[in-house]
């Protein structure tokens, strides 16, 4: 977390989303994001829900910058980690490692910003992320449709990452008239469902 409030990694991840998705306009939101600023830890709330705010503009590209930072946010989590530790938490029985991965999905979603808090229950392989203050759904008007693809990316990228296989979906989002952000976890592949033996149908 910087002095400014916001983590550097989110904006770090969002600096790379953009010049990956909207390279053309990497110029333009370098006006907030600007090289100086990143290295000195410098850039703080307003920039970054400046950039959110033109982002959103952006249309069907806002999803996939915020979703593309969150997973750099993800991979970037899992390499700052010691290997010892990687190892360790990978070697996990399943459903220890789900909770494992669960705890560093919320840590790294509270680096985002010093507003931000997650909370999260696990039972029975089915769980509830509920995620506070998010940045990118702090919004004066609603939304049409949710706007934390990147905390969303942030989970289901450190589930893969560690071989849990999960499912992840936003159940409420503050922007879209939510008090808060949640996201209904199940672990487990889904399970598909098959076709009718044609000699059945006779």
């Amino acid at each position: 977390m910087t002095e400014a409030g916001i983590g550097r990694i989110l904006v770090a991840s969002l600096h790379h989303a953009i010049s990956d998705q909207l390279p053309t306009r990497l110029e333009f939101y370098e006006n907030w994001l600007h090289p100086d600023g990143m290295r000195l830890g410098t850039i703080g709330l307003p920039q970054v829900q400046a950039v959110l705010s033109f982002l959103r503009q952006e249309g069907a590209a806002y999803g996939r910058v915020t979703r593309l930072a969150g997973e750099c946010a993800a991979e970037w989590t899992v390499a700052s980690q010691r290997p010892a530790g990687r190892a360790m938490l990978g070697a996990l029985p399943l459903g220890l490692r789900a909770r494992a991965v669960l705890g560093l999905a919320r840590r790294t979603i509270r680096r985002t910003s010093r507003g931000s808090e997650a909370a999260l229950t696990l039972r029975k392989g089915r769980g509830r992320l509920d995620v506070r203050g998010s940045v990118f759904c702090n919004v004066r008007e609603s939304s049409a449709e949710p706007l934390c693809a990147f905390h969303e990316a942030v989970v289901s990228k450190l589930l893969a990452l560690y071989d849990v296989p999960a499912t992840v979906r936003v159940a409420q989002c503050r922007a879209v008239r939510g008090p808060d952000c949640l996201f209904d976890v199940t672990i487990g592949r889904s399970q598909a469902v098959a076709a009718p033996d044609p000699a059945s149908l006779e």
